[in-house]
Parts: structure tokens; C-alpha cells; sequence
């Protein structure tokens, strides 16, 4: 059985046993009168207690037609950066803006019949290695967009700052280096006036999840060059249609999500087969799991790197969604699941309006953050601590040694491994049924690239050891935080975590601060431990002495 939903230049395709799971919650919803409230801004879809909440973040639904005034602004500045040989653009960001420009800069990249041009960086880590590679760049060409307060986002501020002194720019030049987005009021603004930092108003009603299509998500993807009026046009036109109760794609996606989590089918695999939308899938995870992982639910995304990767299965508790085929094509996905397909704009829109109509399926504020601020405040209070971060967790003695890879955990939770390739599969064994295993590698995201094959790796593994498909997530640290951290700890409690840290040969003191870019991502990430331990979520820590030779040795002991 095969539903198809095609609209404002988004197809939506439903197959198999989705199709009757998710026709019954759509006419719940159509009963309901939701997409009219949606649309019309009505707070209160998601209950009472999310009213006051939902009633201050709505604000996106109308960014299609309200940016239009902020791409005409950022026009100018984007010319005139170019013309002024200012085609570098570093973003310092944290969570959903940082991964919405990546994928509208990574798209136009992709798409465009010339090489050259513009270069947009996201720097949404505090590894002293990637940051140096950065700053190693030319900073003559560098402009930096920085966008809210996240302490990744004010370390990086003050680190760009005294490298553009030490290079030489006068105080009304370096100034001119920085754009800042921020809230009205916000004690950012304050310091982006206090020293002439150029200035963009953040919208007031949109978080940074929702916030695609708004001065987050915009600014530096303007000025990279992206044609942003273009994105608009493409999410003005899907607008069109999100009224509608029928020949809604967004209703029907909605409608898909929530079937799933109201089921055992909880587990959103997520392929890309030839979308043309590079890096939007870590955008999309982003969104559906920070905003329905909480009150010990949730749907949890596993991006995979294909329609063949291992992990990209079909088991009693995953549900498949592939990006980028359309319903007359031929291919993978004909079995039960999901198909979606249509240009970056809309499918930004899209996403948004799907994810708020799940979480109201399955009885969540999609905007509140109840768990994230766990992890920040144990952050903090290990970068308060007298002797810092750093020395106490590199100090901490490991229970095994193999070669690079020293291996952190409770005595019993290892259970007498005596090899990296024992622990890891004893790590394997514990994932429950219906759980999931979520690594976290807190490296460098280029230099380090390597380690992300350990997931389809792990994944192959543990479908061999336990003989059934297992979802394994992969994240970057400090991203994975402000992505899906929200569901690690507020979602369904059937989590094992592992952790990949890595030794510091170059590190990078942060100015005005008592500590390091390197202490900061080790208190990140042992921070991030504790909270998950706490929670009695099993959590091993993998501490890499050679970064290199360290990734080598867990692929070896994983192939």
C-alpha cells in the first residue's frame, strides 16, 4: 500500500503498514482542526502548561515572508564583504542555526556550475585542534559571524578577537571582522555595541531549532553568497499549502512521525539517496530529536551514511525516512516507511510544521528544554573547580590499555575485558532491546574525519553480536550537546553512551577566562558523563593518547 502527497514542490510517500498507522492519526488531526491552528499560531495545540511557551516561539511559521526584509538588508554587506576581499566566513554557532547554514551553504555548493567563490566555515566545536586549523587560514579574508551565547560561541568570540589583533587589524578594522546575531536586550547585544561589532536582531519569537529560516540561520549563509531570496521563494511557495487539511505534505509527514512514537516504532532511521541537500540530514536530526526527546519519550533520529549503510534496516522498533527519491522513481524504499523529496527551502519548512504536529501527537512541547541545562551546569562547575577540568579527567586511571586507546568506566561494566575488541562488544551487549547506542567523539571534525566510520562499524557489530538490527548514533562534541543531548536525557531511558576523547598537542587559551579551549571541551565532555551516569544510562569514556593511532586501532578492533 503506497500513499503519495505531493504539494508546493514537496513530495511525501508513505508505504506499507505506515500508510494505515498514519491515516488514522491524520484524521485525528483534520477532526482536530490542527493545520488551521498550526498555521494561525494557536498556542495552545500542544496543552495547557505549553501554552505560554509555544505562545513566544511561533514565530517561524511565519519567516518565509518575514525575512524577506532581512535578506534585502543583508544584500549589501554581503557584496560589500566581497568586494572588499572578505569571501572567508567563520561561523561561531551552537545547534540548529550552525547546521542550517552548513546545509544551505553545502546545497549551493553542490549545485553550483562553477568552482570557487565564497567559503563558509562552521566552527561549532571547542576542539583546539580544528579551531587552530582555522585560525592558521588567512584572517586578512576572515570575516566572523557569531550568533547567540553559547559557550562555544563566547570562547570562540574572544579566541577570533586577539587573533585578529595579533594579525595586525586596528580597533575600528577588527571591529568591522565580526557580525553578531542576537536578541534585543541580550547581554550579547550589550558587548557587540559596547565595541561596534556590526549588529542583526535575532527574532524575538523563534528558537534556534525553528530558527532555519530566520536571522540565525541566514546571515552567514548570506554572506557566504547563498542565494537566500531563492530559499524563501522555495518556502513561500510550500507555505501555500500548510492550511490545508488535505494534499498537505507536512500534515502527512506529521502525521507519520507521531503514528511513530506513539508506537514501538520509535527509532527514525534517516538516509539520504541522492537529495542534492548536503548536510541537511544533521539538521533535521537536530530538530525532531531535540524537540520530541522528553518526558521519557521521544523519537530518536539515526542518521546513516546511505541507504546501504549498515543500520539502514528494517527491525520491530525503526521506522525508515529516505531524503531525496521521489515516488515514480526506482530504488530502495519500497518497502514499509517513508519517502521524502523537494528543494532545501521547503524542506525546511516542512520539517518544522511535521515535527510540531508529532509532538503534539505524542503529547510534548516541542519548544521547552527541561534536560539541556544539565550538562551546561556540570560543565561549569568542573570549570569552577580549583584544580580545573582537565588534569582531574586525564588523571582519572583508565581499567584498560590497548596501545592509543585507554578505555573509562566502571569496574563491572567492563567485566573482565581485557582487550579494546572485548570491551567494545561488551559495551555492544549491554544496548538493551529497543534501546540504542549513541557515540559522542570529542575530536576534531576535520582532522579527525576518520572516526566517524566508527558507526557503521559499531552498527555492523552489534547486529552480528546480537543477531538483530540496533540503532548507533554518531555526533561531533560539543555539537551533539545542543542536537540531540535534549533526548539523551529526556527521552526514553534505554540509552548506552559512549564517549571518544582525545589527547591535546596544541591548545588554545581563551582570553578574559581561566581556562583553555581544551579544558573546556574535556569539562564538555566529562560533564556530559556524569549527567548521563546519573541518570543510570551504562557510559564508557574511550581516551585517545594518539588521536590518529588511536581511531586507527578501534576500526581495526571493529572490522
Amino acid at each position: 500500500m503506497t500513499s503519495v502527497v505531493t504539494a508546493g514542490g514537496i513530495s511525501v510517500t508513505i508505504r506499507g503498514a505506515v500508510v494505515d498507522e498514519s491515516e488514522t492519526v491524520l484524521d485525528r488531526l483534520v477532526s482536530d482542526g490542527v493545520p488551521g491552528a498550526l498555521t494561525s499560531g494557536n498556542a495552545k495545540l500542544w496543552g495547557p502548561d505549553a501554552a505560554p511557551l509555544a505562545a513566544r516561539r511561533l514565530g517561524w511559521l511565519d519567516l518565509p515572508e518575514t525575512s524577506r526584509s532581512l535578506a534585502d538588508r543583508l544584500a549589501e554587506p554581503a557584496a560589500e564583504a566581497r568586494d572588499t576581499g572578505l569571501d572567508r566566513v567563520v561561523l561561531v554557532a551552537a545547534g540548529g542555526s550552525a547546521l542550517a547554514a552548513d546545509a544551505m551553504f553545502r546545497t549551493a555548493r553542490a549545485g553550483a556550475e562553477t568552482a570557487g567563490g565564497p567559503e563558509l566555515i562552521v566552527l561549532d566545536t571547542t576542539d583546539p585542534h580544528e579551531v587552530s586549523g582555522v585560525l592558521a587560514g588567512d584572517l586578512h579574508r576572515t570575516l566572523v559571524v557569531v550568533v547567540g551565547e553559547s559557550v562555544e560561541a563566547e570562547s570562540l568570540r574572544r579566541v577570533f578577537g586577539r587573533a585578529f589583533s595579533e594579525a595586525g587589524l586596528g580597533r575600528a578594522e577588527l571591529a568591522r571582522r565580526f557580525v553578531v546575531v542576537a536578541e534585543e536586550g541580550s547581554a550579547l547585544e550589550r558587548a557587540a555595541l559596547d565595541v561596534g561589532h556590526n549588529l542583526v536582531h535575532a527574532e524575538p519569537d523563534v528558537d534556534d531549532r525553528f530558527g532555519a529560516l530566520g536571522a540565525r540561520g541566514l546571515v552567514a549563509a548570506a554572506l557566504a553568497g547563498v542565494d537566500v531570496d531563492a530559499l524563501l521563494d522555495e518556502a513561500s511557495r510550500f507555505a501555500e499549502v500548510l492550511r490545508q487539511p488535505y494534499d498537505n505534505p507536512a500534515l502527512a509527514l506529521g502525521a507519520a512521525l507521531g503514528s511513530s512514537g506513539l508506537g514501538v516504532r520509535d527509532k527514525l532511521v534517516i538516509a539520504d539517496h541522492g537529495s542534492g541537500l548536503a548536510g541537511f540530514t544533521g539538521w533535521a536530526e537536530q530538530l525532531v530529536g531535540g524537540a520530541t526527546g522528553k518526558n521519557g519519550g521521544g523519537l530518536l533520529p539515526v542518521v546513516v551514511e546511505g541507504v546501504d549503510a549498515p543500520g539502514f534496516d528494517l527491525a520491530d522498533d525503526l521506522r525508515r525516512v529516505i531524503l531525496g527519491r521521489r515516488p515514480d522513481e526506482p530504488g530502495p524504499g519500497r518497502e514499509a516507511g517513508v519517502s521524502v523529496a523537494g528543494p532545501l527551502g521547503a524542506q525546511f519548512l516542512l520539517w518544522e510544521y511535521a515535527t510540531a504536529v508529532a509532538c503534539r501527537v505524542i503529547g510534548v512541547d516541542p519548544f521547552d528544554e527541561p534536560d539541556t541545562g544539565e550538562s551546561r551546569e556540570s560543565t561549569a562547575v568542573l570549570l569552577r573547580s580549583e584544580e580545573g577540568a582537565a588534569p582531574t579527567v586525564v588523571r582519572t586511571p583508565p581499567e584498560l590499555v590497548s596501545g592509543a586507546v585507554e578505555v573509562h568506566g566502571p569496574r563491572d561494566a567492563l567485566r573482565g575485558a581485557r582487550t579494546l575488541a572485548e570491551a567494545l562488544d561488551v559495551i555492544l551487549e549491554d544496548v538493551p532491546d529497543g534501546g540504542y547506542l549513541a557515540v559522542t567523539a570529542y575530536l576534531d571534525r576535520v582532522g579527525d574525519a576518520a572516526a566517524a566510520g566508527l558507526r557503521p562499524l559499531l552498527a555492523a557489530r552489534v547486529a552480528k553480536i546480537r543477531r538483530r538490527p540496533v540503532p548507533v548514533t554518531f555526533g561531533w562534541g560539543p555539537r551533539a550537546l545542543h542536537t540531540v543531548g535534549q533526548y539523551h536525557k529526556g527521552g526514553p531511558a534505554n540509552g548506552v553512551f559512549l564517549q571518544v576523547t582525545g589527547a591535546i598537542t596544541d591548545d588554545v587559551d581563551v582570553p578574559g577566562r581561566p581556562y583553555s579551549l581544551g579544558e573546556l571541551q574535556l569539562a564538555q565532555a566529562f560533564g556530559d558523563l556524569r549527567v548521563v551516569r546519573s541518570l543510570g544510562h551504562p557510559a564508557v569514556r574511550l581516551h585517545l593518547r594518539d588521536r590518529a593511532e588511536g581511531i586507527a586501532q578501534l576500526i581495526e578492533a571493529l572490522d
